[in-house]
This record gives structure tokens, sequence and C-alpha cells, in this order.
């Protein structure tokens, strides 16, 4: 069902941490977190090359893939204080949407019935149906929040005559159940799409967008509190989507769909970080990087240290939770000692 290279990229894993089987539970019975390929780009509109993103993220570090990432702020280290495994790529063919969409969902359904967090990379961002609804069927369906960073809402219904494509998915998920509109959160929209008809469509399911506007007026952290309350009515874990192109092309021009005005990468890393500090993520994915566009290798650098803040907060997390002092964003890195 997955492979590791030679498909779009070398045959390596996540910053080097050990491999596993999705088709054999027991190679990662006892991981917290398990990393999955899905190189699937047939649902784009634009400019394709998102196939190529997961084996750009796996390898855009330039410190020694040697098992260990200590964070200066959050004092841990998410490879040796988490077990983390990759278990490679699903075999996606751009070609059959539907056929890469039900591999990539019983992958993540695999990943999520053994406990532990599929973190998917993509692939563009049709992925996400199916990544959250693998592990909603796990959760239970409607039971788990979705939290949205995006340039575009992604809620449209048929493009070029198909019901699948990296701008419909969220649409798809709230009509199988997968997930309530009521709890699907969106932070940075902007731009020029959807129109007046799919602005109803959201509307009349109660979904929540946080346009940049918005976030520019009241601050980014205040909105970010205000949907982690919604998020955690009723539900009870949270799958986090990470579309790049939610930045600002200064900051990840590798994407298919670039809009200017998004957020800042600081501002990514933070929320993500506070979203896995502060809530039950279980499940996440990070979508659109395609390499081909990027300049210097920013926007896959970008996307490895989203997910590397993931994991370490989700370690900071952990680690507060069996009774350590809570994490102060306020203490200084050296305190004397």
């Amino acid at each position: 069902m997955a492979r590791y290279g030679p498909m779009y990229g070398a045959d390596i894993t996540f910053l080097g941490v050990d491999r596993c089987d999705v088709t054999d539970p027991g190679t990662f019975a006892a991981a917290d977190v398990v990393i999955l390929g899905a190189p699937f780009d047939g649902g784009t509109v634009n400019r394709p090359g998102a196939r190529f993103g997961p084996s750009a993220i796996r390898q855009a570090c330039y410190l020694p893939h040697d098992g260990s990432r200590p964070s200066l702020a959050l004092r841990v280290d998410a490879l040796a204080d988490l077990r983390v495994l990759d278990a490679g790529d699903v075999e996606c063919y751009s070609g059959d949407v539907e056929g890469s969409i039900a591999a990539i969902e019983e992958a993540v359904r695999r990943i999520a019935a053994s406990g532990a967090v599929p973190i998917v990379l993509g692939g563009d961002h049709t992925i996400a149906l199916p990544d959250a609804r693998g592990v909603a069927r796990v959760r239970g369906m409607g039971r788990v929040s979705m939290i949205h960073f995006d340039a575009h809402a992604d809620t449209g219904n048929v493009a070029f005559g198909h019901l699948y494509g990296h701008g419909q998915p969220m649409r798809r998920l709230i009509e199988s159940g997968a997930v309530r509109g009521d709890r699907f959160l969106q932070i940075g929209l902007r731009g020029y799409w959807p129109g007046p008809e799919t602005l109803r469509w959201m509307a009349e399911r109660d979904m929540r967008s946080y346009e940049m506007t918005e976030i520019g007026a009241r601050g980014l952290g205040e909105c970010l509190t205000e949907a982690f309350g919604i998020a955690l009515d009723e539900c009870e874990g949270v799958f986090l989507s990470v579309d790049i192109d939610v930045c600002d092309p200064a900051a990840a021009p590798g994407t298919g769909t670039p809009e200017p005005g998004g957020l800042s990468a600081r501002g990514l890393l933070d929320s993500v970080r506070r979203i896995c500090y502060e809530l039950p993520v279980v499940g996440m994915d990070l979508v659109e990087v395609a390499p081909p566009y990027d300049q210097a290798g920013i926007t896959a650098a970008l996307g490895n240290r989203v997910v590397l803040e993931a994991l370490s907060a989700m370690a900071r997390r952990r680690r507060d939770a069996s009774g350590h002092p809570p994490w102060d964003p306020r203490q200084p890195l050296l305190d004397g000692r």
C-alpha cells in the first residue's frame, strides 16, 4: 500500500526516523506519531507539482538526520521524546483520483486505529478528504473538529465536471458527515474566491472563516483563542489541515495557487505550536508544497518546520500532562544554571 521512493524523490524518511509498514500494524503498534506521504496532485486546477512535496519536506533540513531535534522554545526533543515513525508514501496515480483517495483514507484509518497520530504530507489539498475522514472513521464521525489554514475555502462543488479536487475537499468532508460544518474553523482566507453561491452554502452550515482582514484587525492570537473554544465544543479531537499557501508568497512561493497578503512564516509556526500544545490534535496534514516553483527550497523548509513544530508541541503537551510545570513562552533560554 505504501512505499519509500523512488516514486517522487529520494528513498529517505522524515528527518531519518525509523520506518514502518502501514500494512503491518505490528510495525507501528508503539508509535505516537506516524508520518505518511500522499504524493497526489491530480486535483490541481493551476500549477501541478505538489506530488513532489512529501520528498522535499522530508529532506528539507540542514541539520544531521540523527534522531534528535531539541526545541529551543519548548525545551523538548520531539524525535527523542515521542516515538515517531515514517510509513513511506501511499501509491497514488494522478489519473485515478477516487482510487488515490480510497488508498490514502485506508492508510490513515489504519494509523489512527493503532492510537498513533497520523501526519500526512501532501500532495494537493484533495487529500484532506481522505485524511480527516480516515481519522473520523476511528474517532467518530462528526466527533472531530477541523482547524484549516488556507488562503482558499476549498468548499467548491463541481470543478471541470468533477466532484473531487483541491478546491472541494472541505465540502465533501462536511457532506460525508465526517466533520460538522459548525465545528469547521478556517484561518487565513483572502483573495477573490469563492463566489456568493459557495459562501451561502458555507453560511448555511455555520462554518466559521477568519479572513485575513479580520485577523489583521483583531489579531491572530484572539482569533485562534475564539476558534479553539468552538473546536472543542462537543468534539473529542481536532484535525489540523495546513495548506502552505496560507502564508504570503514571500514566505512560501513554492505552491500551486499563491495568493498575496497571507500569514508570515512566524505567524504560521506560532499558530501550529499553540494548536498542538493546547488542543487534542488527533490528525494533521500539510499540503500544497510544490517544489518546482520553490526558490532556494524555502517553502519546503517551512513545511518541514511546520511538522517539526507540531511534533515538538505534542511532546511538550505530553510532558506537561505528566506533572511538569506548564510551558511558559516568557522563560529565558539561559536561566543561569
